[in-house]
């Protein structure tokens, strides 16, 4: 059985990622890219769907034990977990070198004391769990194949094989360290080369020593942005610079329902606050390698514009659902692709271009083409901001007029008359200084309700919605507009949990609600920390400072967030680790820390 969200650890190499348990389980890898088939699904399933298990062995019928410590090595993606056991400790260590070739996933097991008796169980299952491979020795390596794919499995331990599971029983020593590393191939190839695992181990250490030393931001959340950066690092497409909302798919925004989505795709939305973040604390390389990938992926079409692609600029991400899966915790359906791909989102356009807008305002250098984009979807806001959308929240019901849609329409008007007022771009000033005013009277007119002071999620309703906190931080009204300020009371009044944490909007439980979708789902962390980063811009940063730790201490043991905090259950819910909860963390600990809003 999977365990809970929060008890999994990342580790990756900027192509793919795989999910380790505190009992030593990898539950889930895709191979070769991170949006490839899983060979281990059993985070959304059972055993018999994959898993590769190292740790002490145990009887044949016990749980197996979690790991009685474990941290990243440093700023690092290196894992270390362990074991205290009657006969001594032990301890492992995963990770996955950065590459240029054969994705690789290496565990080295070190005894610390004593002699501990350990245990290797690995059950290979292609196509998410469903395809049992050809699992054969060549020579001393053992090699798992099923059409294109093979994954070789080398070890220096004693193998054997039984009920379709590779096993290797052995005891460590005091000092002794024994080595397992797969590594995958497309099957037609010749066998990969023979894996080096201390030397991948120092190079990986070395990889993310020198990159956590470009970082530029040394304030009081130093802890939780540095891991944070190495986690959008992480969830990086190193080939194309694309960066993947999260790693998995279908982890639940609310156990046993049916809001289970792919993340494993490039959001634009996602994509443009995660340059954000990296060019704000010295990433300068990441951000133009993403900027790249975006040119080539909205390509001579931005009329057109997706708002999500796959991580090399893929346009077809069809929506299928693998029946063979129970889900996460039998939460289904378990779904792969994303039919969100095909909806209209006019913030998008917004959040793109004050990305670009960031980018040329750091001094990135200059790209002719991402200006002449920028121009493009001007052209194509100027006929569209007056249209209904689906929203920044991909709602499954009919369009509206999203509030949020048309303040981000506003942006991406205001930041490119910026480009052209300085002097980088030509366009027609006057009329695009007419569109945002008309933009802005209309929001300010239809988007908000005067009787309770606040704006509401869309035009005519009165539901609220956490993006509206967004209307300070993207300077459509100042912090200390009534109208802002009323915005962020209500929102704490009718979004927020017990416990401060904020909701997106309402949901109706068993019926369809305003998001055509049944169920309920957790408070949405980055929602949560808008609002932190709003009360620290309307003066409240004691209360801003508070939130935003309770906050932190949502974490996991090793930093990570889930997107979503169910607060009845008291777990992290929703795909992980995820980009969009990371990245506003970021931004807000950037925040407080400009604003001397911090303790000690």
């Amino acid at each position: 059985m999977a365990g809970r969200i929060e008890d999994y650890a990342l580790i990756g190499d900027m192509q793919t990622a795989a999910l380790v348990c505190r009992d030593g389980s990898v539950d889930w890898l895709c191979l070769p890219r991170f949006d490839s088939h899983a060979v281990f699904a059993g985070l959304l399933g059972t055993e018999e769907h994959g898993f590769w298990r190292v740790g002490p062995a145990g009887p044949d019928d016990a749980e197996p034990a979690p790991a009685d410590r474990r941290r990243y090595q440093g700023d690092s993606l290196v894992l270390e977990s362990e074991w205290d056991t009657p006969r001594g400790t032990v301890r492992v260590t995963d990770f996955m070198p950065p590459r240029d070739g054969a994705p690789q996933l290496v565990r080295i097991v070190e005894g610390v004391s004593g002699r501990v008796p350990m245990r290797s169980a690995l059950r290979m299952r292609f196509s998410y769990g469903r395809i049992v491979p050809w699992v054969h020795k060549v020579g001393e390596r053992t090699v798992a194949v099923a059409g294109p794919d093979s994954v070789w499995f080398d070890t220096d331990a004693e193998t054997h094989g039984e009920d379709l599971t590779t096993y290797s029983e052995f005891t460590v020593t005091a000092g002794e360290r024994i080595a397992f590393t797969l590594s995958w191939q497309p099957s037609h190839k010749e066998e990969p080369p023979l894996p080096d695992p201390e030397g991948s181990l120092e190079a990986t250490t070395e990889f993310w020593r020198e990159w956590v030393g470009h970082c530029t931001y040394h304030g009081p959340y130093r802890e939780a942005v540095v891991r944070s950066l190495i986690t959008l690092k992480a969830l990086t497409y190193a080939p194309t610079g694309g960066i993947v909302a999260a790693p998995t798919t279908s982890l639940p925004e609310e156990i046993g329902g049916v809001r289970n989505w792919d993340y494993r795709y490039t959001w634009l939305r996602d994509a443009a606050i995660t340059l954000s973040s990296m060019l704000r604390t010295g990433y300068r390389e990441e951000a133009r390698a993403w900027r790249d990938w975006l040119l080539r992926a909205v390509a001579g079409d931005p009329e057109n514009l997706q708002i999500m692609y796959g991580i090399a600029g893929e346009r077809e991400l069809g929506e299928t659902e693998l029946d063979w899966l129970p889900g996460y915790e039998n939460s289904g359906p378990v779904r792969v692709g994303n039919g969100a791909a095909g909806q209209l989102q006019l913030d998008v356009y917004g959040e793109v271009t004050e990305a670009l807008h960031l980018a040329h305002m750091t001094g990135l250098s200059r790209n002719d083409y991402a200006s002449l984009l920028q121009l493009k979807l001007i052209e194509y806001l100027e006929k569209n901001w007056n249209q209904p959308d689906e929203g920044i929240w991909e709602v499954r019901g009919p369009r509206r007029h999203f509030t949020h849609s048309k303040v981000m329409a506003w942006v991406a008007v205001d930041r490119t008359i910026k480009l052209v007022e300085s002097g980088d771009a030509d366009g027609p000033l006057e009329r695009w200084r007419a569109l945002r005013d008309e933009i802005h009277r209309d929001v300010c007119e239809k988007g908000y309700d005067r009787e309770r002071n606040t704006f509401t999620q869309s035009y005519g309703s009165r539901e609220l919605d956490a993006s509206l906190l967004l209307i300070p931080q993207m300077g459509f009204l100042p912090p200390d507009d009534k109208r802002v300020i009323g915005t962020i009371e209500a929102i704490q009044r009718e979004l927020s949990t017990e416990d401060g944490f904020v909701l997106r909007y309402p949901t109706a439980g068993a019926e369809a609600g305003v998001d055509g979708l049944a169920g309920d789902e957790g408070a949405f962390l980055a929602c949560s920390f808008w609002l932190a980063d709003d009360l620290a811009m309307i003066g409240r940063v004691d209360e801003a400072r508070a939130l935003f730790e309770r906050l932190l201490a949502l974490r996991n043991d090793l930093g990570l967030l889930a997107e979503e905090w169910d607060a009845r259950l008291q777990r992290q819910v929703g795909n992980f680790p995820q980009a969009f909860s990371h990245v506003p963390l970021i931004d807000t600990a950037l925040r407080l820390t400009a604003s001397g809003a911090y303790g000690g």
